[in-house]
């Protein structure tokens, strides 16, 4: 008798990823996908002492003299204090540490792990609950604005800083696969599910793109793509080194 393929277990809170990102925008969609995410991929579910508090978030607002936007108050006060969550490559800054590009105007709330890219948001959006985020690559003379669109909420920002944050939170469960001239390997864009997150710039390449499949999640950069497992025998199965799968 033939056994019953079980569907892959993608380990993802899709219905809060699509209601975080969809047509109407759902901001506490984005803290239950990242509560659900903590929970079944860092080991360690989130909690009270794992981000700001208020009082902090506030000092932050006087000392810069200005409004920070709800959406990343919520943000910083659910994680702010979860580096295995936000700062494994890059570095989330806490409200101490968040300064203003006053050439450019910008809110700085990021911090790539070399200072080759910054993350912020536009002074003149810090009114919106859940602004765009711009990025801005430190590898090039800067200009008069060198900050380009990069996502267009905070809270979807925040999705996509666990997400990537998690492909290097533990080098035995992460690796790289390299694409061919017409993109992903035909085995993994014939079983990945594409995650409905907006293609977005990163390493100076845009359009880059999530897709998971059996407790895994995968980065397509359109040139190089990074993996990370959720379990060692799911980075076996992907790995090749079940033979039973």
């Amino acid at each position: 008798m033939t056994q019953e393929q079980q569907p892959p277990d993608l380990a993802l809170d899709l219905d809060a990823l699509g209601a975080a990102t969809g047509e109407r925008p759902d901001r506490q969609a984005a803290w239950r996908f990242i509560r659900a995410f903590a929970r079944d991929w860092s080991g360690r579910p989130l909690g009270e002492a794992d981000g700001h508090t208020a009082a902090e978030l506030d000092a932050a607002q006087a000392r810069l003299g200005l409004p920070l936007p709800a959406t990343l108050r919520d943000a910083l006060q659910l994680l702010g204090k979860r580096p295995d969550l936000t700062d494994n490559q890059d570095t989330l800054l806490a409200p101490q540490d968040l300064y203003v590009d006053a050439d450019r105007g910008v809110l700085v709330f990021r911090v790539e792990n070399q200072s080759c890219a910054y993350w912020g948001i536009r002074v003149t959006d810090l009114d919106q609950e859940d602004p765009p985020v711009v990025v801005r690559a430190d590898l090039v003379s800067p200009t008069a604005d060198d900050w380009a669109a990069w996502l267009g909420r905070v809270s979807v920002a925040f999705i996509e800083v666990v997400l990537s944050e998690a492909l290097c939170a533990d080098e035995d469960l992460m690796g790289w696969v390299t694409p061919d001239d017409t993109g992903l390997p035909e085995d993994i864009t014939a079983t990945f599910r594409r995650l409905p997150l907006p293609e977005y710039p990163i390493s100076q390449r845009p359009g880059s793109r999530w897709y998971a499949h059996d407790e895994i999640i995968l980065r397509d950069d359109h040139g190089t793509a990074m993996f990370r497992a959720r379990t060692e025998a799911a980075f076996d199965r992907f790995d090749g080194e079940d033979e039973e799968d």
